[in-house]
């Protein structure tokens, strides 16, 4: 028997099968990523059997070694869609089904063990035993069979010299036990039960028909209940024997959606973004492998998890840009959805406020199926929303970036003792620096764009490809020192907060105080629990978050996302805005 095999490289002219015989010993499948000789390199190169014939045209090598299984016939139909649609390698595609951290080597991830200790069969006397550490030991061990190794030492108070003298006696034995790194493991989640539908909940819900392959839009306004629905949609999906995939745009969304899901469904619930460890992907792809995990929720990736059987695909908030990928291979993860779904007879669901135009469109022609949510749940209404012209307020002496009116409701929170968010969709100190006396402005010499100064590095980064740099004093055309700093990011915004609300706490959350593990589920939490009076950040503060005590938000520069370099500049600035606002509630 022959097996196709694609070998692991980036090389467009590598992108073809190659044929191997399959030695008698070895058992080969469609899927299976395998160690080939390949052309007269000495080591062995990874390769993925994509297919199996009688014989070959060709005077064939042998596979060496068969490693594991990463994906299946289904998921091999998803890597060439992604190939030919996108127009990468199927390897470069195959990369996006393999467990993770292991593309380029198979050791770079493995499954975390414990060592553990145990009694051994033996036939020994144990009143020729003098030590009482040895005895406490043995007697522990008996009681309880087996035991981690540091369970032991600490319940026995002894060192680990007693371990190795009992092993010289044939007592006691080692072994390793596979430990899951679980993400959720310091999470204290009390479990929920459904909540009671409003007619339009359960309108859209009986709409949906999970037995096929169908595309809904979910046109639900801020605070209507839309993950209500994904959840109960997804218990009748379970109820059936199927899987769920659960997608999100932003990291910060993943907590608060993650424990919502949790405390409904239990340890069901598996998830995937890149802010988990390497080994805790890994063992999460494991899970989902071996059927242990039937709800997926996640970031883009996800889309390529190991899922068998899905019942329904849902894309919240599917407007958002960070659906695309802009890394190798590029693709769009709602095309992907839609060929899962196609795939596996599902429904798939974009969910969203501000649905992209052209979805909006698409559900106008009856492409796809258009469901509403148009009111808010329970006793909260929209907010109201006033714009203040800045250029006013600067004629009649404000010099802040503060308008009056925002000024006074943060004043007036604060004595309420209710919470407030600030949206300002530019991280950093300055924005850019620029000589006074020439106009020269301080650019990235590789992307050509102005450098944001960040006062807490003390330099300038481009926010395109990270290049830093010191501010100079100096101006490089003419030498003038009259170098100033304009505009306002996160940084200075957090500095003014503090100089006019002295008494307020606050909080900033964007990329640079999210760089850490668990930070953004960390500043949401202090923000929610310890009632902090002002959130200030980027758009990443304007998603998804339900939290019941802010009822004021405020923008600055509301405007400004309309004059970037993006033909829909002004459709990206209504979604935004919109989005912001809705983190407001107001009792009616």
């Amino acid at each position: 028997m022959i097996a196709e095999v694609i070998v692991n490289s980036n090389a467009n002219d590598l992108d073809r099968c190659f044929d191997y015989q399959i030695p008698e010993e070895l058992n080969v499948f469609i899927g299976n990523r395998v160690l080939v000789p390949f052309a007269r390199r000495k080591q062995f190169e990874i390769g993925y059997v994509i297919g199996i014939k009688e014989k070959s045209d060709f005077e064939c090598k042998s596979i060496a070694k068969v490693i594991d299984k990463v994906f299946d016939e289904e998921r091999l139909k998803l890597a060439k869609f992604v190939s030919n649609r996108y127009f990468c390698t199927l390897s470069d595609s195959i990369k996006l089904l393999v467990p993770p951290g292991t593309t380029t080597n198979i050791d770079n991830v493995k499954s975390k063990t414990e060592r553990w200790i145990r009694l051994k069969e033996f036939d020994y006397d144990l009143s020729k035993i003098k030590s009482d550490k040895q005895l406490r030991v043995i007697n522990f061990l008996q009681e309880n069979v087996e035991a981690p190794v540091l369970e032991v030492l600490q319940f026995t108070d002894v060192t680990r010299d007693v371990f190795n003298s009992l092993q010289k006696k044939g007592i006691i034995e080692f072994f390793d036990v596979e430990v899951k790194r679980n993400p959720f493991l310091n999470k204290n989640i009390e479990r929920t039960s459904p909540l009671k539908l409003t007619q339009e909940q359960f309108n859209v819900i009986k709409n949906i028909d999970i037995k096929k392959f169908d595309k809904y839009l979910l046109h639900g306004i801020t605070g209507s209940g839309k993950t209500e629905v994904y959840l109960q949609l997804i218990q009748k999906v379970l109820d059936s024997g199927k899987t769920a995939l659960m997608l999100v745009p932003e990291i910060s969304l993943t907590p608060q959606i993650t424990n919502r899901f949790i405390s409904r469904f239990g340890n069901i619930v598996a998830i995937l973004h890149s802010r988990l460890s390497v080994g805790e992907r890994y063992d999460e792809w494991k899970r989902i492998n071996e059927g242990n995990a039937k709800i997926v929720i996640g970031a883009r990736s996800a889309v390529f998890a190991p899922l068998n059987n899905i019942g329904i695909i849902i894309v919240d908030e599917e407007h958002d840009q960070s659906y695309k990928s802009e890394m190798n291979p590029k693709y769009d993860t709602k095309e992907i959805g839609e060929f899962l779904a196609k795939l596996n007879n599902a429904p798939i669901i974009f969910g969203s406020a501000t649905p992209d135009i052209r979805t909006y469109y698409n559900a106008l022609h009856k492409d796809i199926k258009l469901l509403s949510l148009p009111n808010r749940v329970g006793e909260y209404g929209l907010p109201d929303i006033s714009v203040v012209d800045m250029r006013e307020e600067l004629a009649t002496g404000n010099r802040t970036i503060f308008s009056r009116k925002l000024y006074e409701e943060i004043n007036k929170n604060i004595a309420n003792k209710e919470q407030t968010m600030l949206f300002l969709n530019r991280r950093g100190y300055s924005t850019f620096i620029m000589c006074r006396d020439c106009g020269y402005v301080v650019k990235c010499e590789k992307c050509d764009i102005s450098m944001t100064y960040h006062m807490t590095d003390g330099r300038l980064i481009c926010h395109y490809c990270g290049r830093t740099m010191e501010p100079p004093q100096i101006c490089p055309e003419c030498n003038s020192k009259n170098i100033r700093y304009f505009g306002s990011g996160t940084q200075k915004v957090e500095q003014e907060i503090k100089k006019y609300f002295p008494n307020a706490s606050v909080l900033r959350m964007d990329i640079d105080t999210t760089r850490t593990k668990n930070a953004h589920e960390k500043i949401l939490s202090e923000f929610k629990n310890k009632g902090i009076d002002i959130l200030l950040g980027t758009q990443m503060i304007t998603k998804g978050h339900d939290i019941e005590n802010v009822t004021l938000v405020g923008v600055l520069a509301a405007d400004g996302s309309m004059n970037i370099s993006d033909y829909r500049a002004n459709e990206r600035t209504f979604q935004l805005l919109t989005q912001a606002t809705g983190r407001s509630r107001k009792r009616t």
